[in-house]
């Protein structure tokens, strides 16, 4: 029973690192955008992340943005987030584009995500009004 468990801890941080790389990164995005668990979301930020929320644009470290992104969804409260667009062609980039349905209106969401040391970070967010 000991050596099992030595092999199962000794395998883990395997099993970790796989499923980074293997799950779905849009769809965990998206997940932590419609709860608005922007804690758990900026754990995902690359070091400097390239923000743009309606028209303010700068870059930002992953802490300055999460204080942005805290304050924006504090006054958006989400109601849903459907992926609309995604693209996986590039193994070590991702990009997708959202729907995000909020209280007070619907705005087109893209994010960018570069692997990064065995796991995909966000490097860029963007949030527009979406045009109909």
């Amino acid at each position: 029973m000991t050596k099992l468990l030595c092999i199962f801890l000794l395998c883990m941080p395997v099993i970790s690192t796989a499923s980074c790389i293997g799950g779905d990164p849009i769809a965990a995005t998206a997940e932590l955008i419609k709860k608005v668990n922007i804690h758990d979301f900026a754990k995902t930020f690359a070091s400097s992340i390239d923000l743009t929320i309606l028209d303010q644009e700068d870059v930002y470290s992953a802490a300055q943005a999460e204080i942005v992104l805290e304050g924006f969804f504090k006054n958006n409260a989400v109601k849903s987030v459907t992926i609309i667009h995604k693209v996986t062609s590039n193994p070590n980039v991702r990009f997708a584009v959202f729907n995000v349905v909020t209280a007070n209106g619907t705005y087109r969401t893209s994010v960018s995500l570069k692997l990064t040391e065995g796991q995909f970070l966000v490097n860029e967010l963007r949030i527009e009004t979406k045009k109909d």
